[in-house]
């Protein structure tokens, strides 16, 4: 099965306007199967999650995270058991945050990386300097509430162009909650999982073998054969998601873009087709970024 993470919100023991209790409420509501607390610079939140969730038996996991606020950029750190201290902070050397949450068997990415900076929000722009990508575990490409043009779809290229060049990186999107927002038709990060299954380790197995999706509500799942690549279309039902009555899928490679009619729920292409790097991407309509309803994971062969 395929398991819907929110993997970015805020609660009041940060700057949000949504307590712990109603974070859980919102995620219970909008059937997700987990979701993260990543409050700013705390995880003062982490108890208080856990006991709301043993006392009330919600049928949801959480995440456990916190997101590294800083002047020169976000660090959004997930599965986060310990606080790890970021005094080793230095904007032309990142690397050493990230492996230290790392040691301490955290997922890192870089949050919102293209989000605007002064003179309106200080320090949400990532302006550090990562030299070596081997110690980022993925990028968050959409954060929902920032501008499609000049944040999302910027994002969303520079993961591109690192991939395309060898480097790899999970992708993930979220909400950036804070408060009790409408996340119909807004990107959701998904993750094969078993019922019942730990969502915490789905996600670790999920990101560390970069296969991640985000999603609007409609998958594009791809399996290899022999000598062909099968892609097909999966609902994966998320509220408030609204069907297209003709899908697109797109192959991004070192060639180019390349584009397939996917409108009757399945493709298959031989695997001489394609090229060593290729990332599958599904629109609902035409191929313009405002239609854009999956990223699915990298093909490498």
């Amino acid at each position: 099965m395929f398991k819907r993470y929110e993997l970015h919100n805020h609660t009041t023991q940060s700057d949000a306007g949504i307590t712990c209790r109603e974070l859980i409420d919102l995620m219970v509501k909008d059937r997700a199967d987990a979701f993260a607390i990543t409050d700013h610079n705390t995880i003062s939140g982490h108890p208080i999650i856990r006991r709301l969730l043993a006392e009330s038996g919600a049928p949801i996991q959480c995440v456990y995270g916190m997101e590294y606020t800083t002047y020169y950029g976000h660090i959004l750190c997930l599965n986060l058991s310990e606080y790890v201290p970021w005094d080793s902070i230095n904007r032309h050397h990142p690397e050493l945050l990230f492996e230290a949450c790392k040691r301490a068997g955290a997922l890192t990415g870089v949050a919102h990386p293209f989000s605007y900076g002064d003179p309106f929000a200080r320090g949400c722009r990532f302006e550090m300097d990562i030299t070596d990508f081997s110690h980022v575990d993925f990028i968050e490409v959409f954060n929902n509430p920032e501008p499609l043009h000049e944040v999302n779809e910027k994002g969303l290229a520079w993961w591109e162009s690192l991939t395309l060049k060898g480097e790899r990186l999970a992708v993930t999107a979220g909400m950036d909650l804070h408060g009790a927002w409408d996340m119909s038709m807004h990107f959701a990060t998904y993750a094969e999982g078993e019922p019942g299954g730990d969502a915490a380790r789905e996600l670790a197995r999920a990101i560390g073998g970069r296969r991640t999706w985000i999603s609007k509500g409609m998958l594009l799942n791809w399996t290899i054969g022999e000598d062909s690549v099968r892609f097909e279309r999966v609902d994966v039902r998320k509220p408030g998601f609204i069907p297209s009555e003709k899908y697109l899928m797109t192959l991004t490679g070192a060639d180019g873009v390349r584009t397939f009619d996917i409108t009757s729920g399945a493709l298959e292409l031989p695997l001489s087709d394609l090229g060593e790097i290729e990332i599958p991407k599904l629109y609902g309509g035409e191929t313009a970024i405002e239609n854009l309803i999956c990223v699915a994971p990298v093909i490498r062969r």
